[in-house]
Parts: structure tokens; C-alpha cells; sequence
């Protein structure tokens, strides 16, 4: 697609759909514009993974044990 193209498509939409266009135009750059500058804005799958498992697990060291080996039966 051609910029003069676009350009002409985005001029036929009311002047509302016009900002949300430019809004995800902003997102796409802030995501993906420092990639095409060398840099990698997304993350690695292992990155997120190592995140999400830290946000996970904060605090619970700091969480009062609620059992001991006392409740642990076995039940046949």
C-alpha cells in the first residue's frame, strides 16, 4: 500500500476514526519503532516468563506457613 493511498483512505473516515488511527499508529510506533532503530522493544518469550513467574511469587515469601507436617495424612 502506497502512502498516498492510505493517506486518502484515512481522509474519507469521520474526524474521530481519524484519531483512533493516529492513537494506534502511536501504539505501533512506541511497540515496534526501536526495533527498526537496532533496538528490540518486545520481549523474549523467557523475559516474560521469568516476569510473570517474579510478580507471581512476590510477597509469598513473607507468607505465614499455614500448615506443617502435622496436617499431612494419608487417607485410604
Amino acid at each position: 500500500m502506497q502512502l498516498d493511498e492510505l493517506i486518502l483512505k484515512i481522509s474519507r473516515l469521520p474526524a474521530f476514526r481519524q484519531q483512533e488511527v493516529f492513537d494506534f499508529v502511536t501504539f505501533l510506533e512506541n511497540r515496534y519503532g526501536d526495533v527498526e532503530r537496532g533496538e528490540h522493544a518486545d520481549w523474549s518469550e523467557k523475559q516474560f516468563q521469568d516476569l510473570s513467574i517474579e510478580q507471581a511469587m512476590r510477597g509469598l515469601e513473607d507468607e505465614p506457613d499455614l500448615y506443617s507436617e502435622k496436617d499431612l495424612k494419608e487417607r485410604w
